[in-house]
């Protein structure tokens, strides 16, 4: 059975994005890309793990993450990435409204998903064969996931940034141990890698 893992972008005080969420603010107010800085400053220090981010065989998001838009679905909308977003594998967008599949440049197809969190893994897992699936996101998802038990590999990249509010990793997950596998650090960010148990 193929690997579930995630990667998440994290502040040191558990916030991976701040409130205030829109069109202009993807990652909230006041945030923009202090949690992301060391991928665009320091991409050769990081590479490996840039690469290992969008190295899974599928994707699942939240509907929060792929857009900025509640209620009915804005057709125009597809997703903050571009003509080619970096994907490139299917992504199961977990939603309460029906929307059709659609394709992008580069290999991304985008799933909307009304079952539940785990009809979305039954079928990204099914889309990525032997390969991973990447919960890339965001808090809601991720935070129901690891309620779950779904988890099995949890990347932080850990800014140095303390935010103080807004959409906080860890929320309702209940009791979990987390066996650090590994660390590495920049000036601009720590990447730590844990095994989520129960």
């Amino acid at each position: 059975m193929s690997k579930v893992t995630c990667d998440m972008g994290v502040s040191v005080d558990g916030y991976v994005a701040g409130l205030g969420q829109s069109l202009d603010t993807p990652f909230g107010e006041g945030v923009g890309d202090r949690l992301h800085e060391w991928m665009f400053q320091q991409p050769e220090e990081n590479a490996e793990v840039i690469t290992e981010i969008t190295n899974a065989g599928a994707f699942i998001m939240g509907r929060n993450m792929f857009g900025p838009d509640r209620g009915d679905w804005d057709l125009d909308w597809t997703g903050w990435w571009g003509e080619e977003p970096p994907y490139h594998a299917p992504v199961f967008v977990l939603a309460h409204r029906p929307r059709e599949s659609f394709a992008l440049k580069g290999g991304t197809t985008f799933h909307f998903v009304t079952g539940g969190i785990e009809d979305a893994l039954a079928r990204a897992r099914e889309a990525a064969g032997e390969r991973s699936v990447s919960i890339a996101g965001g808090a809601h998802t991720v935070n129901q996931y690891m309620a779950a038990g779904l988890i099995d590999e949890l990347r932080l990249h850990v800014a140095p940034v303390v935010l103080g509010r807004g959409e906080r990793l860890f929320e309702g997950v209940g009791d979990v141990s987390l066996e650090q596998v590994s660390v590495q650090s920049t000036s601009l960010v720590t990447h730590v890698t844990y095994r989520p148990a129960r």
